[in-house]
């Protein structure tokens, strides 16, 4: 079985949206996009694949109804997975757009890269993606990870940031989606940067219903979710502190393969990233989580609440 054939499967097998959701500046409008890499175009319409989280579809489709608005005739991928797969989509003509974070993505793409300012991480994203991709204008909304320990685990082991994880080492499980175990904003990161082992890892989901089950029951002690999950303040959770800033900015990017980018995509995508913010952004990640919207819904009243499309 060839690749294309393993990811038409994959995306049949990821018609049901996940349960659960990452990347500063503000764009401008003032380039019509006509400048910079690509030359591509939207004729023939462009398909968006999105990652197997809550935000990451909402994104998804928020990109699907300002890129219809602006004529473009737009397929949606929603849930296909994790980085690993989508990017090997992207390049392979699958699928032609995604919603990224900026730091996780240069860390993907470049995992010695030290960037962490959003116009540095920009400009190092443009220089690291593989040949036929590139990041378009970030935008105002972000997102990051962030690791998460209940208020009463806290209390207990003295724990207010990742350097204390160290005095617990070999004590403590970690619960988080499979492919934090391996990467540098993980598993890996947090034991070079911050000396921290510990006694268990357990393979859950992406800052979903699974690793928050799992937090409040106590079979984890610390979880890696996403900085706009609102059940983090709901439950009185405890975000450990970074000091070491091992963790990059991640406002939200657009990553686009050449062939497609030209400047009607460009000028929508612009418009909603000057227009979505960090706020807006986690309240509408609470309408599909808790209120049980469907993320297509959700993006689409918003666009229409905030004048993208008519």
């Amino acid at each position: 079985m060839n690749r294309r054939t393993l990811l038409a499967g994959l995306f049949a097998a990821a018609s049901v949206p996940a349960l659960s959701a990452c990347a500063g500046g503000i764009t401008s409008l003032d380039n019509d996009g006509t400048t910079g890499a690509g030359g591509g175009s939207s004729r023939g319409g462009i398909t968006i694949g999105t990652a197997n989280f809550t935000e990451n579809q909402v994104l998804g489709y928020l990109y699907a109804a300002v890129l219809t608005a602006a004529g473009v005739e737009v397929k949606v991928r929603p849930n296909l997975g994790t980085r690993e797969i989508l990017i090997p989509a992207l390049k392979g003509g699958d699928i032609d757009l995604l919603p990224e974070y900026q730091g996780a993505l240069l860390h993907y793409v470049a995992p010695e890269a030290t960037a962490t300012e959003e116009g540095e991480m920009q400009n190092a994203l443009t220089m690291a993606l593989p040949a036929g991709l590139q990041v378009l204008p970030y935008g105002r909304a972000e997102d990051s990870d962030a690791f998460v320990v209940t208020r009463e685990t806290a209390a207990k082991y003295g724990l207010t940031s990742l350097a204390d994880l160290r005095k617990r080492n070999g004590e403590l499980v970690i619960g988080a989606a499979p492919e934090v175990k391996k990467r540098e904003v993980g598993v890996v990161g947090l034991k070079d940067v911050y000396g921290v082992e510990f006694k268990e890892f357990k393979s859950l989901d992406s800052s979903g219903p699974l690793v928050k089950g799992a937090l409040k029951k106590g079979d984890v002690d610390v979880a890696n979710l996403f900085t706009t999950d609102t059940d983090i303040v709901a439950n009185d959770w405890v975000v450990l502190t970074d000091p070491k800033n091992l963790i990059p900015g991640q406002h939200i990017v657009p990553l686009i393969a050449d062939r497609k980018a030209d400047s009607t995509v460009r000028r929508a995508l612009a418009e909603l990233g000057n227009t979505l913010t960090t706020a807006q952004l986690t309240e509408l990640n609470r309408q599909v989580d808790k209120d049980k919207k469907d993320p297509e819904d959700v993006a689409n009243a918003y666009a229409k609440q905030h004048g993208l499309v008519q």
